[in-house]
């Protein structure tokens, strides 16, 4: 063995041994997605073999390349990627995710203690003999890199295989188009090195300085208070508020609430809660709703214990750690931290006109029997294993569904603390950033593109509530996520040029 280490091998035959692992390990799930989208015969073998052979031939001149080159970073680049293909296979495999921009970004945004639930010894040995075995290969084998005259045949040959593959399977480019969102999204190590660009990309766009709204003005007399509860990955199928067969609203079932149809502009946090906040789509840094109404005059508060939202310009923003100080008494674990203080704060506000948004994380997976504090186990047995395609799809369901019974929770806790403020007019919106896969379609969790994404990632519900028994809301009118802006500045008498009748919920004010 150790003479096996001390011999200098070919970077020829390092770059294939290491591209022929790379197709072999990492590539399952992408050949059994071009084996299910194809149809047999002779043209079904030349797109499947002549995507094998391209990839190989593509990284064989990659991997070349960067050794050649790099030397030594060249081996730390590589083994940079084989630990990021093993990862990458964990979460493809496990939760048949796509590895899209969008997806990177919600790796990027994801924080450790999100992060720390997708832990399971599977993970461990994906990691261990996918990613860190072929690390030691790399830094234990001496190469004999060879001459600038070799380096240049391999890469030359390794090019004209590439091209004459790419030729030979011209007629077939337009099926390779159709599916290319899809197999990008499962080619190592391309799918999160070229997405991880994009996403930041994308971020440097949306980061430039927000584009302000024109200035608007308080005309209704009155004090009023809305608080806005962005919901996470709560999907509208399981709210018997909707119809669902097993309790999960007792509390807002008698709570004279109004239940709206509504869909999701997408299906990752990021997007959806920007959806909410935003006056109509658009892929601009507009200003957001918060930042829109404090600077209009509007008292907005700002309480979370999520990620993920666009920059929020107010004094008066708190995460859990804030919340905790300044009410030691309260549980900091769950949501109900958000509640804490909630209503000394709104009876302390020296404005007519206040906001509060309350950004919960209860029904984010995989471990949704963390979300909710034990007495909220309605539902049992549930699902304690991070690898929910090995779940029972029922303890998986009961899970799911206590966290949707301590949301129940959270809404009615918060209408009944307004309530008890009869001095001021109240509002209570609740709306989901987007819905979630439970095993649906060999699906889980969320994120998938918007565009083929199924119907759980994207029903949401909209849940409204109002002490004012005067306002009107069409309880059959279907709604998305953009109604939030409008609908808000209509309820607080709030006049905007930027203001859209038909996206308020309620009926609007010149008609009242």
């Amino acid at each position: 063995m150790v003479k096996f280490l001390k011999e200098k091998t070919d970077l020829t035959r390092i770059s294939s041994v290491l591209s022929l692992f790379t197709l072999v390990a990492f590539h399952w799930p992408f050949f059994r997605l071009v084996l299910g989208n194809i149809e047999g015969g002779f043209n079904g073998v030349l797109i499947t073999g002549g995507l094998g052979v391209l990839m190989f031939a593509l990284n064989f001149l990659v991997y070349y390349l960067v050794l050649f080159l790099g030397r030594f970073v060249g081996k730390c680049i590589l083994a940079f990627t084989f630990i990021g293909n093993a990862i990458s296979l964990y979460f493809i495999n496990t939760y048949q995710v796509l590895i899209t921009d969008k997806m990177m970004g919600n790796v990027f945004n994801t924080r450790y203690s999100e992060a720390s639930g997708f832990f399971s010894w599977s993970a461990v040995w994906y990691l261990l003999f996918l990613g860190v075995v072929p690390c030691i290969y790399i830094f234990a084998r001496r190469f004999d890199y060879g001459s600038w005259k070799r380096f240049f045949a391999r890469t030359g040959i390794a090019l004209a295989v590439s091209l004459a593959i790419a030729l030979v399977n011209m007629q077939n480019w337009p099926w390779i188009d159709r599916n290319a969102p899809k197999l990008g999204s499962l080619v190592m190590p391309w799918s999160y090195t070229v997405n991880s660009v994009r996403y930041y990309n994308s971020v440097k766009k949306q980061n430039r300085k927000e584009i302000p709204l024109p200035d608007a003005k308080i005309v209704s007399d009155g004090k009023d208070v809305c608080v806005l509860i962005i919901g996470e990955s709560a999907r509208r199928e399981n709210f018997s508020l909707y119809g669902y067969g097993k309790p999960t609203n007792p509390l807002l079932e008698k709570d004279s609430v109004t239940a709206l149809i509504a869909d999701a502009a997408a299906t990752y946090t990021t997007a959806g809660v920007k959806a909410i906040l935003d006056h109509k789509p658009s892929n601009k840094l507009y200003e957001i709703l918060p930042n829109y109404l404090n600077r209009n005059g509007v008292d907005v508060v700002w309480r979370s214990n999520n990620w993920g939202e666009p920059p929020v310009h107010i004094d008066k923003y708190y995460k859990p750690k804030e919340l905790k100080e300044r009410n030691p008494e309260a549980d900091d674990r769950y949501d109900g931290i958000l509640l804490a203080g909630l209503r000394e704060e709104i009876l302390s506000g020296s404005k007519d006109k206040m906001l509060f948004v309350l950004h919960t994380s209860t029904s984010h997976g995989p471990t949704y029997y963390k979300k909710y504090p034990p007495e909220f186990e309605v539902f049992s047995p549930v699902c304690t294993t991070v690898e929910m395609s090995k779940a029972d799809p029922k303890e998986l369901m009961n899970a799911y569904d206590n966290t949707i019974v301590y949301t129940d929770y959270l809404i009615h806790s918060v209408i009944e603390i307004l309530r008890g403020i009869p001095q001021r007019r109240s509002c209570v919106i609740f709306v989901s950033d987007h819905g979630e896969s439970l095993g649906e379609g060999n699906l889980y969790m969320h994120g998938v593109p918007i565009l083929v994404a199924p119907k759980e990632q994207i029903e949401i519900p909209f849940i409204v509530w109002t002490s004012d028994e005067a306002l009107e809301i069409d309880p059959e009118k279907k709604v998305g996520q953009y109604h939030v802006f409008h609908s808000v500045l209509s309820f607080l008498g709030i006049d905007s040029p930027i203001y859209d009748e038909s996206l308020d919920i309620f009926q609007p004010p010149h008609k009242r």
